[in-house]
């Protein structure tokens, strides 16, 4: 007799070694400016907070130092469970700081990213304003960076400024902008 099969309704298991990697979750650990990582995803996947979310299924959260690691599981629409994706947010950020595992760049970063995919569509200047983020991150092939008072972040390839993440990934970058 089969084993009955797991439905997405059934709350996926918690044994991190069960769970094989995406290609797309493995782009974003070599990613500069993600925070997530092998370890973190083990963590959350043992120890997180389990979340239902309707766009991306299952979902484990775990704060550590003041950092929230989301890891997005699936283990219904494949043979074995899957690794989807994961991202980090800024749970407090005073304590993020205080615990030494990220300088204020990163902690800027997390942050930054987070807002820019809070709302894609909507234009975040206020929130880009008071960031420090001098090490390039990456979205939609952008290498971004922002300092503190600019109400958009910059590419430092191709020198486009960007205020929304959909003016970022609606653009691709063509690297070295002329007089650089």
């Amino acid at each position: 007799m089969r084993p009955r099969s797991r439905t997405p309704e059934d709350p996926p298991l918690r044994d991190p070694g069960l769970y094989a990697l995406t290609n797309h979750f493995r782009e974003r650990l070599e990613q500069p400016g993600r925070y997530v990582s092998t370890r973190t995803v083990t963590e959350a996947i043992r120890r997180g907070q389990l979340r239902w979310n309707r766009t991306d299924g299952w979902r484990f959260a775990l704060v550590d130092g003041g950092i929230r690691f989301v890891v997005v599981v699936s283990d219904t629409e494949t043979d074995s469970p899957v690794v989807v994706t994961g991202w980090t947010e800024v749970a407090d950020r005073e304590a993020a700081l205080e615990a030494g595992r990220f300088d204020p760049v990163d902690v800027d970063t997390i942050g930054l990213r987070a807002a820019l995919s809070e709302t894609p569509e909507t234009t975040i200047p206020d929130r880009i304003r008071p960031r420090a983020v001098t090490r390039p991150f990456v979205v939609g092939g952008h290498r971004l960076e922002t300092d503190p008072g600019e109400p958009f972040v910059r590419c430092v390839e191709c020198g486009c400024r960007f205020r929304s993440k959909e003016a970022i990934t609606s653009r691709r970058c063509r690297g070295p902008s002329a007089g650089r």
